[in-house]
């Protein structure tokens, strides 16, 4: 009665049933794999709520999709394509949470193929490279911490070629100048550089300098990695 209360009204001879048990252990791993991705991912770093139940259930949801699927070619083309739909419909994250998302993915379908053990070795192994790089503090040294973007208002009659140059050169190892557009309905310019600070400590004595010569506008300085991160 269990099993014909669970086999699908399509079925027929020739498909491969799922029983209820195999079912529940396959998604209890796959929860359990998650919170731990998601355990490993979330230390020392900061992720939105959002992000954290994503990456959470994310290997269940995959597991019950591979399961679903079972060998059908045509459903399997329609979930790739409503994979596609979300990933389009949804706004990019950071390198790191993409990479976690693609993580948690790939633990899914190892679990929905029935290879628990392994799903649950590659979610360790997976997780606890990404809890060393982040201890190593990977691509973050000293030097990551000089890089900054810059962005300087300027009233539209100012001619900035060559203008900033010479605070630049004092107070930066390297500079380039990679926007310029137009604010405030055209009557200001907007310029964006990417430099590296000799010392990370004088970035007062950069704006003040560089407010002498935008006439007191709007200047901002951020770090790189703030958009740079972004896939």
């Amino acid at each position: 009665m269990l099993d014909a209360l669970f086999s699908g009204i399509f079925d027929t001879a020739l498909t491969t049933t799922i029983t209820p048990g195999a079912f529940v252990l396959c998604v209890g791993v796959s929860l359990l794999i998650g919170l731990i991705l998601c355990t490993m991912t979330l230390w020392r770093s900061n992720c939105t709520r959002s992000f954290a139940i994503t990456l959470a259930i994310l290997p269940a949801v995959v597991c019950v999709v591979i399961l679903m699927v079972n060998g059908n070619v045509g459903t399997g083309v329609a979930v790739a394509g409503a994979f596609n739909l979300v990933r389009f419909r949804s706004a990019p994250g950071s390198a790191r949470e993409i990479g976690a998302i693609f993580v948690a993915m790939g633990t899914g379908l190892m679990a929905g193929m029935g290879y628990l053990a392994y799903a649950l070795l590659f979610a360790l192994i997976l997780g606890g490279v990404m809890m060393l790089y982040t201890a190593l503090r990977l691509g973050g040294g000293r030097r990551s911490a000089r890089f900054r973007t810059l962005h300087i208002t300027i009233p539209e009659d100012l001619d900035y070629a060559g203008v900033f140059d010479p605070v630049l050169e004092g107070y930066t190892t390297q500079y380039s100048l990679t926007q310029v557009k137009t604010t405030n309905m055209g009557s200001l310019f907007k310029l964006t550089y990417d430099l590296t600070l000799k010392a990370s400590a004088e970035e007062k004595a950069l704006i003040d300098a560089l407010r002498l010569r935008n006439g007191n506008l709007e200047i901002s300085l951020c770090y790189q990695d703030t958009t740079a991160a972004t896939l």
